[in-house]
């Protein structure tokens, strides 16, 4: 009897559906997880090169706010300052200025105006406003040339500053501008340097002019005095008595 009942115990369970074990198993996908991967290496390349790009235009910027940065040193107000007192020792010029009516008109008059029917006192007054005239041209010219020997020293130190500024420049601009103002430097030296030619010529011209006009003057008096008759001896009586 205890196996028939052993069975039947078997049967029951089997009959109340008694859940069996299944196997539970996890898929994997290599070609999926692969291109994953892929994507993900892209996407941090394209950030990379994102941050990149703007590290160039953050540079790019910088380099731009250095190349439009104004140089802090000018030295344009010296230089104009320098020009101007040439051109008024050159306005303040003696006798015959530096103008074309000028000279045109007190040439003609001191000058070329040299006649034998001139008194004498007249060929006087003419040689000695021919000799103010030299005198005055050589002083202006030793005045001029005082002045340019004088810039020189205030010259050096413009010229240094402005090398040492173009050396430390940070940008474009900078260097440009002290490029610049070196030119403009040379230029006022040049302007002194012509200055100085033109007084110097000047006085050069007054004094042959003067002695142009002497020979004229000596020539006008010769031939004034040979107007005059010949000296004759005549008698002379002296003390009553008369003889040759």
């Amino acid at each position: 009897m205890r196996p028939v009942v052993f069975l039947c115990g078997t049967a029951v369970l089997l009959s109340l559906g008694v859940p069996q074990a299944r196997a539970q198993w996890a898929v994997y996908d290599g070609a999926n997880h692969v291109q994953n991967v892929l994507i993900a290496a892209r996407t941090l390349q394209q950030i990379d090169n994102q941050i990149t790009s703007l590290a160039n235009q953050a540079q790019m910027l910088v380099n731009q706010g250095r190349n439009l940065a104004s140089l802090p040193l000018s030295t344009l107000s010296t230089l104009q300052s320098t020009i101007s007192q040439t051109t008024a020792l050159l306005a303040q010029a003696q006798n015959i200025a530096y103008s074309v009516q000028s000279v045109e008109q007190q040439y003609q008059q001191a000058y070329t105006s040299v006649s034998s029917g001139m008194s004498d006192s007249a060929l006087f007054s003419q040689a000695q406003t021919r000799w103010q005239n030299s005198i005055g041209g050589f002083e202006d010219a030793l005045k001029l040339q005082a002045r340019v020997v004088g810039n020189i020293p205030s010259d050096n130190s413009a010229m240094t500053q402005l090398v040492s500024a173009s050396q430390d420049s940070t940008g474009a601009l900078q260097a440009a501008q002290a490029g610049n103002q070196l030119l403009a430097l040379q230029s006022r030296q040049l302007s002194d340097i012509q200055a100085e030619l033109a007084a110097n010529g000047r006085a050069t011209a007054l004094e042959r002019a003067r002695n142009a006009a002497t020979e004229a003057e000596s020539e006008a008096q010769y031939q004034h005095f040979s107007q005059y008759d010949a000296y004759s001896p005549t008698s002379v009586s002296m003390f009553g008595s008369s003889g040759n």
